[in-house]
């Protein structure tokens, strides 16, 4: 038994994929595809993509947004835990690198779930809340360009319906947020963000280890606010 977080070597690893994993056909495909990319390492997990389905289920999501997309693989994950008539707005900047995940999206038929938005994320966001999107939002999940995670997260904020949820991924940062040597931009924001969301009043939060790290925040309505 034990009281903290088991570390899994390759071996463990192995048998919680074997054990765990239900990853379609078309998703395995799209991941190897995916790992032949030469930025395959901004493609989350496997059993986080399935976590992460598992939660749009567990939750009835019936809206989500997803920031990030790169080639497809989480958004498909998200997609099939949606009803028939969900959606899932998918903002990137790359029609090249999100164009890699159509034909997949396609054999999954989850194609009409997704509406693809390529376009700077905040400009997206922003749209959104100008179009009276406030509160209408069930899911988001963040995973781009790290400097502007406290940025997305404010908008998440507006956007998710209290009890939404908001995901973030890479909060663990291949465990360099825990190395003080490591001062780069992109670290120092995940800290900032990290730091942010532990003080943050607003929100429920856990931070799970799976994949880099997945911080999930949990928006308190008003009620829950008044009961601390």
């Amino acid at each position: 038994m034990s009281n903290r977080t088991i570390a899994l070597d390759d071996r463990l690893y192995r048998y919680l994929l074997d054990h765990s994993l239900r990853e379609p056909a078309a998703l395995q495909q799209l991941r190897e595809r995916t790992m032949t990319h030469e930025w395959a390492r901004m493609q989350i997990a496997p059993e986080q993509g399935q976590f992460m389905s598992l939660l749009v289920r567990l939750m009835g999501v019936r809206r989500a947004i997803e920031i990030g997309t790169f080639t497809g693989y989480s958004a498909a994950w998200m997609a099939l835990g949606l009803p028939a008539d969900g959606q899932l707005i998918c903002c990137d900047q790359s029609a090249e690198w999100t164009a890699i995940g159509i034909p997949y999206w396609e054999q999954l038929k989850v194609f009409d779930r997704i509406d693809l938005r390529i376009a700077p994320a905040l400009d997206t966001l922003n749209a959104l809340i100008m179009e009276g999107r406030q509160g209408q939002f069930d899911l988001i999940f963040i995973d781009a360009d790290k400097e502007n995670y406290l940025a997305y997260y404010e908008c998440a904020l507006e956007l998710l319906r209290p009890g939404g949820l908001a995901l973030f991924d890479n909060s663990l940062w291949d465990g360099r947020v825990a190395d003080p040597q490591q001062v780069d931009p992109e670290t120092e924001a995940i800290r900032a963000l990290n730091r942010h969301l532990h003080q943050d009043q607003r929100i429920d939060l856990s931070l799970v280890p799976i994949g880099d790290g997945l911080s999930l925040a949990r928006k308190r309505s008003l009620r829950d606010r008044a009961l601390l």
